[in-house]
């Protein structure tokens, strides 16, 4: 059972008629920062989506007649079924198990270094055997507390973030008030020398936690530069109170990672962020940045800040400098992530409209709201092109909107894998910025035909031939896609691979 069906399992038919976005809820509008106000959730309900972590709570802003009429809305795929392309098949499906399967122990996202891939789950975080890819099998499961979770891997390093509150820096740590002093939250290092027994050495406290991060390498490869991205702000928070319109910057010598620290705050927005607006499909106030991804490579990053796109310099790591700053106050509500192409010369910008947990895939939104933004990069400029969103209707009962995915390495094309919730795995083509189209797609049917129950796919990546999807309560799902396209993209061979520090396919 999750969050939100713990808010109260409502069926489809009052959901209908009432018009109400999450199952129980009246939804009014919020403040302009994402707050939720009196009105809209209860303050329990807005308790509960806040403790579920991500974005979630954003849903507590959109209006409660958002979806009036979507009861006429006829899905892709029925609750049960399966809708996919004929070039994408699942090869493979490991269940979630142990404590990793209690209802709030949602899977997060994925990180591969060699033969083996890293889950990461608000529990912790498990490790897999990938080597054949049609029977990966578990080797590690690391009870470590602490949502999200956001996973990275660097040579025999594997970094977590932590965004909750806990009462100190330990896997045995519990939930601690935010507005107390001493409660902690930021980054956790293991490492992975031997991947089936990861072992803890270091912890790292930063302002507001860390909800993503993001690995920018030294050129010498004797340091790790991990941006640390977070936005939960609060004045009643002794350690994360407005403004926050940096990131936080750890530096880890990676021949000595317990000698991490916060090497750098560098502020992003000196003049402030997006102020956002009390209107709930528009742009969120930027108080921070949800996620960077950074090409090491080409010395840039892409910052997607809430309210706010940025592209980034990253040729002195531990100060990158704002090259350009873009908005789209008419159609994006929640900057979300960014993917470069492998020439650089393109962002594929993300907007989590609905904070992840709202049915916004259907033609009441349109193709414009909870989609992706294609930006060029023209003298070191973003350039807005075009929209893109999978042409699948949803039912009322799935979330879905753009999230995690990567570049699908092949030669002359831009392709890439993505993450819609229960919208399924997509894949797409934006060689023409102007004119992306998808090109092959998964998608299961409604966890549940009457209620709206939160899952579907976290992240979508592509790494050596294969797809690979951790689902929030499926587990991880494996894909093969047969295509000329995917055939030459399997011959590129990657040792480690994290969708937020892009490598190049072509050295």
């Amino acid at each position: 059972m999750s969050v939100l069906s713990r808010l109260g399992r409502t069926p489809l038919a009052a959901l209908a008629a009432g018009g109400m976005l999450l199952a129980g809820l009246a939804l009014a509008q919020g403040s302009a920062s994402g707050e939720v106000v009196p009105g809209a959730c209860t303050p329990a309900q807005a308790k509960r989506m806040q403790a579920a972590g991500d974005n979630f709570a954003e849903a507590c802003r959109l209006p409660g007649q958002l979806l009036s009429g979507m009861d006429r809305v006829e899905p892709a795929a029925a609750a049960g079924d399966v809708d996919r392309s004929r070039n994408m098949r699942l090869v493979a499906n490991l269940p979630r198990s142990g404590r990793f399967a209690g209802e709030e122990a949602y899977g997060t996202d994925l990180a591969f270094r060699g033969r083996y891939a890293f889950g990461g789950n608000y529990e912790g975080f498990t490790v897999y055997d990938i080597r054949r890819p049609a029977k990966p099998r578990k080797v590690a499961q690391v009870v470590c507390p602490g949502a999200q979770n956001d996973i990275s891997v660097h040579r025999n390093l594997l970094v977590l973030s932590v965004d909750t509150s806990r009462s100190d820096d330990s896997c045995r740590s519990e939930p601690a008030p935010a507005t107390r002093k001493s409660s902690w939250e930021g980054i956790r290092i293991f490492d992975i020398s031997r991947p089936a027994k990861p072992r803890y050495v270091a912890a790292v406290e930063t302002d507001c936690g860390s909800h993503t991060h993001t690995l920018a390498p030294s050129r010498d490869g004797r340091d790790l530069y991990v941006y640390v991205s977070s936005y939960d702000v609060s004045a009643d928070h002794p350690d994360c109170r407005p403004p926050h319109d940096s990131i936080s910057i750890v530096k880890v010598p990676v021949a000595k990672p317990a000698r991490a620290r916060v090497v750098a705050q560098p502020v992003l927005f000196p003049a402030g962020g997006n102020p956002g607006t009390v209107n709930p499909l528009g742009p969120s106030e930027t108080t921070g940045c949800h996620d960077v991804t950074a090409y090491p490579a080409r010395d840039l990053a892409a910052g997607a800040c809430m309210g706010d796109g940025v592209l980034l310099d990253i040729r002195d790591r531990a100060r990158p400098k704002v090259l350009h700053r873009v908005r789209d106050d008419e159609s994006f509500a929640f900057w979300h992530s960014a993917t470069f192409n492998n020439a650089g010369t393109k962002v594929v910008f993300t907007d989590e409209l609905g904070g992840g947990s709202a049915p916004t895939c259907n033609p009441l939104l349109g193709g414009r709201r909870g989609a992706d933004g294609i930006y060029d990069v023209v003298g070191r400029k973003l350039v807005f092109r075009s929209y893109f969103k999978i042409p699948r209707s949803q039912s009322l009962t799935e979330n879905c909107v753009a999230h995690n995915g990567s570049l699908v390495p092949v030669e002359g094309r831009d392709i890439m894998v993505q993450a819609w919730y229960q919208g399924g795995t997509s894949v797409f083509d934006f060689t023409d910025s102007r004119n992306p189209r998808e090109i092959a797609h998964f998608d299961r049917g409604a966890i549940s035909a009457t209620e709206l129950v939160l899952g579907g796919s976290w992240s979508s990546y592509w790494y050596n031939g294969h797809v690979y999807s951790h689902d929030i309560t499926r587990g991880l799902d494996v894909f093969r896609i047969d295509a000329p396209w995917a055939r030459r993209a399997a011959k590129v061979r990657m040792g480690t691979f994290n969708a937020q520090s892009q490598p190049s396919y072509n050295g």
